[in-house]
This record gives C-alpha cells, structure tokens and sequence, in this order.
C-alpha cells in the first residue's frame, strides 16, 4: 500500500519517516519529498507499506508528529 504524508516538519529524515511507519507494519520504503534545487523537504513524503497500511493510516492521521499534526492517507494516483 502506498500513503501520502502531508504536513511534514521540515527538520524530518526518511529514517524518522519511517520508524514511526514501521510500529503499525513493515515497511519497503519511506521517501520525503525534497525540492531539487534547494535541497529542502517540501513537507510532505511517501510510505510503502507491504502490510499494516490501514492500522498507520487510521493511527496517525491527524497524530502530532515533532509539532505538526500529520495528514495520512492512501495515496492516490496521478491519473485518477
């Protein structure tokens, strides 16, 4: 399952990103989005989870993360 999140701290590795995933599942891959030029997070990321994606999804949405509430959902392709 892939999840979209949003409302990243700017200060958030894809290490931390991916701990906190990993209580609720395994996770294959944690991945912030970051802009090319600047280098910097642009605050929200990405999570594959190949299991426990609804369990992360239900507990963390909204949840404070390093002072910003987090917005969790499954993600949605481009085409749709």
């Amino acid at each position: 399952m892939n999840i979209y999140v949003g409302n990243i701290a700017w200060s958030v590795t894809d290490d931390q990103l991916e701990e906190l995933f990993a209580q609720f599942g395994t996770v294959t891959s944690a991945k912030i989005i970051v802009d090319k030029f600047s280098k910097r997070s642009r605050g929200f990321g990405f999570v594959e989870m190949a299991d426990g994606g609804e369990e992360a999804i239900a507990a963390l949405n909204d949840k404070d993360f390093e002072g910003r509430p987090l917005v969790v959902n499954e993600s949605r392709s481009k085409d749709s």
